[in-house]
């Protein structure tokens, strides 16, 4: 399997008739083509941050969640039913192991379902949701160098047939966006830490990425909090050595949303 970095963007892209939408609709196409079909899909998405440990999705039916306001009901009405797969979640919640501890992952199977992270993405790409589907959340009180081993762990599912898909932005800051910014036009500390990340993705010095908060005041300008770089690091983990990028969507929304893109494999 392939390995998936997506800018998700606004909630919109989902049922916008943009780039962005129509590039997802084209990636999901060359699945039985250029890839083959994925077994199940393993989502790591900005929108499910856990506290004190590591979950796994473990609903057969896990519900498709709203996590955003102020929109049209048009978005509030779409649902991803994708099956869930409890059983591979619960073994994965055992064979993976948290970083320092050691403890295996928890399993949550009551509560988290699908967040737009993920569904916005995947449904079109994969529009028919027939696709076991798992989502994985991030601990954010764990340093990002935690998240890189934890990810580490994740590589050897991709020759199991698993579709890795980390969702987010390479930059994202909702502080400041300017609505109907032309994708070109972004602020110029956007556009410098997004070409620094793509620099190193680029140079396959993927070990960099982890240490993206050296960069100090860029750093903090581009992700006031960084729970959406966070999902670059679970993909670019997973990637074997000599594997090249191929970026799409290389541009921005509202100024200050990098829509960057990778698929590696």
């Amino acid at each position: 399997m392939p390995v998936l970095f997506l800018g998700h963007g606004s909630p919109m892209n989902a049922i916008g008739d943009n780039a962005y939408r129509r590039s997802w609709q084209a990636l999901g196409a060359e699945f039985g083509q250029r890839y083959p079909r994925p077994q199940l899909i393993l989502c790591i998405s900005a929108h499910w941050l856990t506290r004190g440990g590591w979950f796994l999705t473990g609903q057969a039916r896990p519900p498709t969640i709203h996590d955003f306001g102020g929109f049209p009901q048009e978005l509030f009405d779409q649902q991803y039913p994708a099956p869930g797969a409890p059983a591979v979640a619960n073994g994965l919640a055992t064979t993976l192991r948290e970083p320092l501890s050691g403890n295996k992952l928890g399993v949550d199977a009551s509560e988290w379902g699908y967040d737009h992270g993920t569904w916005s993405v995947l449904k079109p790409m994969f529009p028919q949701a027939d696709i076991p589907l798992i989502q994985l959340s991030m601990d954010y009180s764990r340093a990002p160098a935690d998240h890189w081993l934890l990810a580490r762990q994740l590589a050897p599912l991709r020759e199991r047939g698993v579709l890795i898909v980390g969702s987010g932005n390479l930059v994202h800051n909702l502080r400041v966006t300017r609505r109907g910014s032309a994708p070109h036009e972004a602020y110029d500390w956007a556009i410098e830490f997004d070409r620094l990340v793509a620099d190193q993705l680029a140079q396959g010095r993927l070990d960099a990425l982890r240490d993206f908060q050296r960069l100090g005041n860029l750093a903090r300008a581009a992700h006031p909090t960084h729970e959406h770089y966070l999902p670059l690091l679970y993909a670019a983990a997973a990637v074997q050595p000599g594997e090249a990028p191929r970026f799409f969507n290389a541009d921005f929304q509202s100024a200050s949303i990098s829509m960057r893109s990778v698929a590696w494999g």
